[in-house]
């Protein structure tokens, strides 16, 4: 019997994992994903059997990962990020139920809002609070009470999910909604790609925010009314007083 390993590889560099998930994916058999991650995976660990499924065959990935578990085989299930933090953990605690001989345990990455920030600087130093605009399995409705509260609340907000080919307006609503609560010359910033190829990062206001054309691989930062550009990055103040 095998176990199994649900590993957040971060932005996917390198660099940027953990040293368990690096002892990890060393140490497995078979490594199963995404197959955006697993193209990730394979650049440093070409020795591995490969197995991938689509978007939307999240259920099939899990299963798939207690099939080979049962057969043996270490197996790493990566997720980009955290598997913890819209991650594939939680799927994998239900799909388990059915597979409770074989063992396995979640493995911690760095999520997109603590290497999107490091890129922008230091905008998630007081409360933050992380919403995805995917409403895939998640109604707007709902999502928009959430964008609503947080914005009431002045906290700063980290964007998951802002775009997509059927979304494609979805972060100037939530822009919109904001608005409401919060100045247009509110800082913000963005980040594209981080860790890989294509990297960038730019700061915005508000206002500029709403315009701005995103993909799924971008993160948003909106800072609350205490956010600061501080030699061109994103810096929310903590409240530290400074000087003598």
């Amino acid at each position: 019997m095998g176990k199994i390993y649900i590993t957040g590889i971060g932005p996917g560099n390198l660099e940027n994992m953990t040293l368990k998930a690096l002892e990890v994916l060393s140490f497995c058999d078979t490594i199963i994903g995404y197959k955006v991650y697993i193209e990730l995976a394979r650049h440093y660990f070409k020795d591995k059997e490969f197995l991938s499924t689509g978007m939307a065959e999240e259920v099939q990935r899990c299963e798939l990962c207690f099939k080979k578990a049962a057969e043996g085989k270490n197996v790493a299930l990566v997720c980009s990020g955290d598997a913890g933090i819209y991650g594939m953990a939680e799927l994998m605690y239900q799909t388990g139920t059915a597979y409770p001989d074989i063992p396995f345990e979640i493995v911690p990455g760095v999520t997109a809002a603590s290497s999107g920030a490091a890129l922008l600087g230091a905008p998630l130093i007081q409360d933050f609070a992380v919403i995805s605009l995917s409403d895939l399995l998640t109604p707007w409705e709902k999502i928009e009470k959430r964008i609503i509260a947080t914005a009431y609340a002045d906290m700063v907000i980290c964007l998951y999910n802002p775009s997509s080919k059927k979304r494609a307006g979805y972060l100037k609503k939530a822009c919109q909604l904001i608005l409401k609560y919060a100045l247009p010359e509110t800082i913000c910033g963005i980040t594209e790609n981080i860790g890989r190829e294509g990297e960038k990062w730019a700061v915005y206001t508000l206002k500029e925010l709403a315009e701005i054309p995103v993909n799924m691989f971008t993160t948003v930062f909106i800072g609350n009314s205490q956010t600061k550009v501080i030699d061109g990055m994103m810096v929310t103040p903590r409240g530290y007083k400074i000087g003598r």
